[in-house]
């Protein structure tokens, strides 16, 4: 399940709707919604954000959360690393390749070297 996934989700337990009356609602087809929730389907629409948002009734700051949410929930990431030194591109695949085995303490780890690089840089 991705962060957006689990948002969503959470937001159709506390109005107490099923996904298929979420997905009526919305104009989507169940099918969709729950491919979307099981994280099968990559980065929703803006216009599909939009109507969720709407459905819920969520304010700016909660769709913000959502929307960004959406951004960082496509399950089938692409790096580009053309361009890069061979490390980088070594690097990613290796991390493709292994990211399913990894324990959570790595994965936590490994955030936080990137939020550092992030406030290093």
């Amino acid at each position: 399940m991705t962060p957006f996934a689990e948002a969503v989700r959470l937001l159709r337990e506390r109005k107490g709707v099923t996904q298929k009356q979420m997905a009526y609602a919305i104009g989507v087809s169940p099918a969709y919604l729950s491919a979307l929730e099981h994280g099968k389907r990559g980065k929703p629409s803006f216009d599909f954000l939009q109507r969720v948002a709407g459905y819920f009734n969520i304010i700016w700051d909660e769709a913000e959360e959502l929307f960004s949410l959406a951004g960082v929930s496509d399950p089938r990431v692409v790096i580009d690393t053309s361009g890069m030194p061979q490390e980088y591109t070594a690097f990613a695949n290796a991390l493709a390749k292994d990211i399913r085995h990894l324990p959570s303490s790595v994965l936590n780890e490994l955030s936080d070297v990137l939020q550092r690089s992030r406030t290093a840089g």
